[in-house]
């Protein structure tokens, strides 16, 4: 179980990608000060722990409802997150998440920035999401399973507050090509777990 929950907060850390939110996050705030910011990033946290704890819970039975099987879902899901890795190793992600970031601010009629873009799509995004239901539908199969799903989102999303909380220091002390390598390790690893999920998949297909 110890290591199933390590696997999980892995694949979670990836697809969140807290040092990867890290500029965008400076860059969507340039006005604010340390308080504003933490107030911001505590909203923004809350919100995706809100949104992924739902999916971690219910999503399996929404899936259920849409007739999509978790075989199926296995296969899509891990094809989704291969994709995203190959992303963030030829360093595409970040331009494009930051470009997304900055364009949805500045269209946005109004509102809270820590609910939109930041809290979502930004950090409870579709990979997150994905990620999320996959690693409830391994490990969600008994009460120690769930706790242990609940238990990843949490360290995760925790994580991602702290990145988020001294993100202008972060930002100065490790520049974007640390950040860049960073994300770049981080895709192999998701394209591992993205790899396993698609043989997961297929496998249960044809026990099936």
């Amino acid at each position: 179980m110890l290591e199933a929950l390590w696997t999980a907060i892995v694949a979670l850390l990836v697809t969140v990608d807290p040092l990867g939110l890290v500029p965008i996050f400076v860059a969507l705030t340039p006005g604010a000060d340390a308080a504003e910011r933490a107030a911001i990033a505590r909203r923004a946290v809350l919100l995706a722990s809100a949104v992924l704890l739902l999916f971690a819970v219910a999503g399996e039975a929404v899936l259920a409802w849409l007739g999509i099987g978790m075989p199926a879902f296995r296969v899509a899901g891990g094809l989704f997150l291969f994709l995203l890795a190959l992303e963030m190793v030829f360093e595409r992600r970040g331009p494009r998440r930051t470009g997304t970031a900055e364009g949805l601010a500045d269209d946005r009629p109004g509102g809270d920035l820590a609910v939109f873009p930041l809290g979502i799509p930004l950090i409870a995004g579709p990979a997150a999401i994905t990620t999320t239901i996959l690693v409830a539908d391994r490990l969600g199969r008994t009460m120690t399973g769930r706790l242990a799903v609940v238990a990843a989102v949490l360290v995760t999303l925790g994580v991602t507050w702290g990145a988020l909380l001294v993100a202008g220091r972060l930002a100065r002390a490790m520049g974007p090509t640390l950040i860049g390598v960073a994300s770049r390790l981080l895709g192999l690893l998701l394209g591992a777990l993205a790899a396993q999920y698609v043989l997961d998949g297929v496998v249960a297909a044809v026990r099936h």
